[in-house]
């Protein structure tokens, strides 16, 4: 047997014992082998701790101590115009490139692709700081040096355009794998339609926002025994509202809920036969089959 290389993304490290974060699309082979070079020229074999089910996120794991950190900032404060700076593997060849640029949109959503996944990834950051193959997983920065995004995706043929998940969206995993090793992710436990004005007028609905309840082929409306069932939802319910943020076409349902941890109590705003009601779920870990 012999190995070859197959590809190449970027990371940053977040704990000096050598937790390292990148995206997901970054190492998606799970039979394929990792190594990890660092900007002094060592050479780790690299574990892959945690994959995240619903974002373009993994941890990965070398055995070293007393690593250089990066610093976490917030990205619920970041503003249209900013400076932002991409560091990362450029086109898998050119190690520690460093690009600057601005922040030019906020709260984008793209559905992505690359290595095989294809994904809805909504909450994201633009700039026009070239990011490029092999920058994925490479942090995007603010002026003080701190990581405010992930760098996760490009627009191909357009003049930069790349995307990177804000960082505010990551430190609930990043913590979780930190305590037990692994990424645990919330669930509600609902299927549903999207409301569009579309759906308004077909369905004769009293609302052009929030989600409809609503089973399918693959099953129920509503999971028998999940939080959305113990806290009361059923079938035809319209959700309007969670933690009081309306859940909209850029404001998901599934974006909202990745917003709080495992055990947390959650209020939902919603519409049945024509009368607003407040509903209380506690949120559980999602199962490892859904």
């Amino acid at each position: 047997t012999q190995k070859k290389e197959v590809g190449g993304g970027s990371g940053f490290i977040i704990t000096s014992d050598g937790l390292i974060v990148t995206n997901k699309h970054v190492v998606l082979d799970e039979k394929a082998s990792y190594t990890v070079f660092t900007n002094d020229g060592r050479k780790f074999e690299a574990r892959v701790l945690a994959r995240h089910p619903a974002l373009d996120l993994a941890v990965l794991k070398i055995s070293a101590n007393g690593l250089a950190v990066v610093r976490l900032g917030v990205s619920n404060s970041i503003k249209l115009g900013q400076t932002a700076i991409a560091i990362g593997n450029a086109l898998g060849e050119f190690r520690n490139t460093v690009s600057v640029g601005v922040i030019s949109g906020l709260s984008r959503s793209i559905t992505a692709s690359g290595g095989g996944l294809t994904e809805r990834i909504e909450g994201l950051i633009q700039t026009d700081a070239a990011i490029n193959s092999g920058n994925s997983g490479g942090p995007l920065l603010n002026l003080k040096g701190e990581v405010i995004g992930i760098n996760t995706a490009m627009v191909s043929g357009a003049q930069n355009i790349g995307f990177a998940i804000p960082v505010n969206q990551i430190k609930k995993a990043i913590e979780s794998v930190k305590k037990t090793g692994a990424i645990s992710t919330p669930y509600l436990g609902v299927r549903y339609l999207t409301i569009t004005a579309e759906l308004k007028e077909k369905e004769k609905l009293p609302t052009e926002r929030g989600v409809l309840l609503r089973g399918n082929d693959d099953g129920p409306a509503v999971l028998p025994n999940s939080p959305a069932g113990k806290a009361g939802l059923k079938a035809e319910d319209i959700i309007l509202e969670v933690q009081s943020e309306k859940v909209t076409l850029e404001n998901s349902l599934g974006f909202l809920i990745q917003k709080y941890g495992v055990g947390e109590t959650i209020s939902l705003r919603i519409l049945r036969d024509g009368k607003e009601l407040i509903l209380r779920a506690t949120l559980e870990e999602r199962p490892k089959k859904l």
